[in-house]
């Protein structure tokens, strides 16, 4: 079976140029990177400072270690310090990239409850494209009888497309669920 990589260079970056009328083929939108995102501030506040199993559930997701991403200054509302990590983050590219999207597309989405397609909408604008999980159980990797904590999971997807239609053609290209308008 052929990559997701190899299957997007061969079949579905001729069909794009084609469909969005570019005139040369390295100016076919392409993935850039992944980014996943957990927010850490509320469960730190309830349970202290051990988030150690938010990070091996974000490893497990990932097959990456997760980078801690810490406050750059305090803010008394949210009741931060300045340092105080709030939130973990992997960026995964190349083939690792691939392979999380095959596996985003065909297991984790079916898997969400309730799950009925993505918008259409969550576009920022640079063709760039960001989804919200409520709950990082729908992950094959997370056995739901070892979880401590639910929490949510943000994916972002970064293109080199110039606006939101070329992203979105190419996320469609890629056999992306997304609603029928």
């Amino acid at each position: 079976m052929k990559d997701l990589q190899a299957q997007f260079r061969e079949t579905v970056a001729p069909k794009l140029k084609e469909e969005l009328g570019l005139k040369n083929i390295n100016s076919v939108p392409k993935l850039k990177k992944v980014t996943l995102n957990i927010g850490i501030g509320s469960i730190i506040q309830s349970q202290g400072k051990d988030f150690s199993h938010i990070e091996e559930n974000l490893s497990k997701i990932s097959g990456q270690k997760p980078m801690v991403t810490k406050a750059r200054k305090a803010i008394s509302n949210f009741k931060t310090r300045e340092g105080m990590p709030i939130g973990l983050s992997v960026t995964i590219r190349g083939r690792r990239m691939y392979d999380f999207m095959n596996k985003l597309i065909n297991v984790t989405l079916p898997r969400v409850r309730d799950f009925r397609g993505l918008s259409p909408k969550a576009f920022d604008g640079n063709g760039n494209y960001s989804i919200g999980m409520k709950e990082h159980i729908v992950f094959p990797e997370i056995n739901p009888d070892d979880v401590l904590h639910l929490h949510g999971v943000q994916v972002t997807i970064t293109t080199t497309a110039q606006n939101d239609e070329h992203g979105r053609a190419l996320l469609k290209a890629f056999n992306f669920p997304f609603k029928k308008q």
